[in-house]
């Protein structure tokens, strides 16, 4: 298990993370989200001991990493992939780090089949594809065969058969009871890979939930699709509900703040045909989008919402 307990970390007047507690139980696979600059990355220095924290604790299984005798046998991490000499062949340098541990070669053998790099493990590391080197990077974090795997982005650069290799390989792991704790900016393939979720924004937590359960709390404000051939007249006996209602399609309307079921039985009251009532399904990227909204440093502009229409602009939807 991963405990962080009120770290905070402070460069100059700048606060990176801020009275952050969360713990990453073993077992499953738990995601690291938040926007850029939020502070993940930092968090994951602080974890490893390459960055001390301004106050508070962070530890693997009961120590501090820097108190591990083997720390390649207990945590297997990777913050950067391409932090190699490029110089060296991807076996020399996983061989490099097994003696430094008194590992043998059968198990640099190993790590490199396990990855998929049997074929290059020979050549310069400097000639490597982004895909090749994350592999690299995944090879050297389990080499030690650690129970407790930590990994930045893992992803990034893979192409999709890689993708559901590490989405396999993260699941197995997690199912042999390891601690796995991730960051991605991929939500679609983070909702394929974690159970648990810790997410935050400008250094401080948001959510310590499941995957579903955050979710869920999103879906509270998701719209339901109305189609109907009486859409404005649906649309006026809605009006005084105080919900929203857009429409970017003749004869069907979003509605926010009103279940399907009121929405069907107001519908009812008014005589008004539907053809269709569907609560829209919510995104982790946007249950993310949504609930992290407030702390992302940088917004692009953009149009719009048109959830913001108003029922006079409705007119033309019947």
């Amino acid at each position: 298990m991963i405990q962080v307990r009120n770290v905070t970390k402070r460069y100059g007047e700048k606060v990176a993370v801020d009275d952050l507690s969360f713990a990453v139980p073993a077992g499953i696979v738990t995601g690291f989200l938040g926007p850029n600059g939020a502070g993940k990355s930092t968090t994951m220095r602080l974890i490893l001991g390459l960055d001390a924290p301004t106050s508070g604790s962070a530890t693997i299984n009961g120590k501090a990493y820097r108190e591990f005798d083997a720390p390649l046998n207990e945590v297997g991490a990777m913050l950067e992939a391409r932090a190699i000499h490029t110089g060296r062949s991807g076996y020399h340098h996983l061989l490099a780090l097994a003696q430094t541990h008194g590992l043998p070669r059968t198990r640099v053998d190993e790590v490199i089949e396990l990855v998929g790099l049997g074929e290059v493990a020979r050549k310069r590391v400097g000639g490597f594809s982004l895909g090749m080197g994350q592999r690299l990077g995944i090879a050297a974090a389990l080499l030690g065969d650690p129970e407790t795997v930590i990994l930045d982005e893992p992803v990034n650069g893979l192409d999709p058969e890689g993708i559901r290799w590490i989405r396999t390989l993260l699941k197995r792991l997690a199912s042999e009871g390891r601690t796995v704790f991730l960051s991605s900016h991929l939500m679609s393939e983070m909702a394929q890979t974690a159970e648990h979720l810790v997410v935050v924004g400008r250094g401080r937590l948001i959510a310590d939930t499941t995957v579903a359960e955050f979710v869920g709390r999103a879906s509270a404000d998701a719209p339901v699709r109305v189609r109907s051939p009486q859409a404005t007249a649906l649309a006026e006996a809605l009006a005084d509900e105080g919900v929203a209602i857009a429409s970017e399609e003749r004869g069907v309307l979003e509605v926010r703040g009103l279940s399907a079921e009121r929405i069907g039985e107001a519908a009812s009251a008014g005589g008004i045909v539907l053809h269709e009532l569907t609560p829209l399904q919510v995104s982790l990227e946007d249950a993310f989008m949504h609930l992290t909204h407030d702390a992302v440093e940088y917004h692009a502009s953009a149009t719009a919402d048109p959830a913001d229409a108003s029922v006079a602009e409705l007119g033309a939807v019947a």
